[in-house]
Parts: C-alpha cells; structure tokens; sequence
C-alpha cells in the first residue's frame, strides 16, 4: 500500500492526483500546514518536514516532480508516462519538471513575501517581480497550447500534473487572472478531469475525517 503524507493543496498535491488518475490504493496522512511547525512527530517520518513524502514499500521520495515521474513509470497501464524511445520523451521529462523548477519555484516568493512572512518583513516588489517572472515563462506555453490539448505526446501525462499543479496554486494567489487565453483553457481542461476532483475530495475528506484544518496550505502559514 502506498502511504502519501500531504498538506491541503501543497506540492504533494501531484502525487495525490497522480494517484487518482492511476487508480492505485493508497493511504492518505493529513497534516496541518507548515508541517515541520506544526507536526514536530513528522520530522521522524521525513526530516525535512516538508511534504509530499511518500512510501511504497522500502521506497522514500519527497519531491512531488520526482513522485510524479516514478508513480507514472511505475503503472505504465495508466498511459501517463511516455516511453525513452517515444518521440515525445524529451518534451515529457521537460514539461514534469518545468512545472516545479520554473513555475512553482517563483511562486513560493510570492507566498513568502506576500502573505507568509510577518507584515513589517514582507516585500511588495519581490511579489510582483517573481509574480511577472511566473508569468513570463508561463506564457512560453501559450503557442503549443493553442495547437494541442495537453503539453506532449497528444495525451494528457504526468507532465500535466506537474504543470496543472503550479496553476492551481497561481489560482491561490491570484495570478490565473492573468493567465493568457490557451492556459486559461487548459487550465479549465485539468480542472474538469474527474481525477482531479477525486483528488480535491480526498484531501478535504481525509483533513476532517483526521482532524486536520481543511484550508488551502497557502492560507495557513
């Protein structure tokens, strides 16, 4: 059995809709957001205190790309990876981590200096100097997007996970609002996927049913 210890709408998000869109079973393990403040038990479960952390048998991983690229390789059934000798692989492998490296990274500025640090420390210009920056290199999706449905292999993939995720959190903080046509509509494309609302079902389910707080992570810091 998979074990995924995941904060409302955190980057462990991916792993969780990965799941859903896979079909495996799998225990979800709420905790309240920042976990390594908040939860000081789970620092024995992952030392960094940081979340996703997932288990599949003597299996560890904490990087929710990562999960993302092992969970669709793993399950080649679900036809969300794409295969080294396909065409596409390159773009594949691009797409899962620009949806991290690129397109989340700037994003946790936003949050840290806009809503996270305490008011007398947060920093305007760093919000919208990375919100610009974020948009910028979203918007080097907008010419393949307004020819295909999903980012490659003419499928939707884990790559679109990763991706999808770093929209959702733009929706968070506002920043879908300035989303360019062909995003805004892919953006609404992943929101439909069934999997996805499965995957925003269990985690609000599984943070009442476990006691936690079921608001955004963005809004508990």
């Amino acid at each position: 059995m998979i074990t995924l210890h995941h904060c409302v709408s955190a980057r462990s998000f991916r792993p969780l809709w990965l799941l859903e869109e896979i079909g495996a079973p799998y225990e979800l393990v709420m905790h309240a957001f920042p976990p390594r403040v908040r939860d000081e038990a789970f620092l024995e479960i992952n030392p960094l205190g940081t979340v996703p952390a997932l288990f599949d048998g003597q299996v560890g991983m904490t990087e929710s790309a990562a999960i993302c690229q092992y969970l669709a390789g793993r399950h080649p059934e679900a036809g969300l990876a794409v295969a080294q000798d396909d065409p596409a692989y390159g773009d594949y492998l691009n797409f899962l981590h620009f949806g991290e490296a690129t397109l989340t990274f700037p994003q946790t500025l936003v949050l840290r200096y806009g809503r996270f640090e305490p008011e007398e420390r947060r920093l305007p210009q760093v919000v919208e100097d990375y919100s610009r920056w974020f948009l910028s290199r979203l918007r080097s999706l907008e010419p393949r997007l307004e020819r295909e449905a999903f980012l490659c292999a003419g499928r939707f993939t884990a790559a679109d996970v990763s991706v999808g995720y770093a929209l959702l959190l733009a929706s968070f903080i506002g920043l879908d609002e300035r989303f360019k046509p062909a995003v805004a509509a892919y953006w609404q494309r992943l929101q439909a996927r069934e999997a996805f609302q499965r995957a925003k079902a269990a985690e609000c389910d599984a943070a009442l049913a476990q006691g936690v707080p079921p608001q955004p992570a963005m809004e508990m810091g």
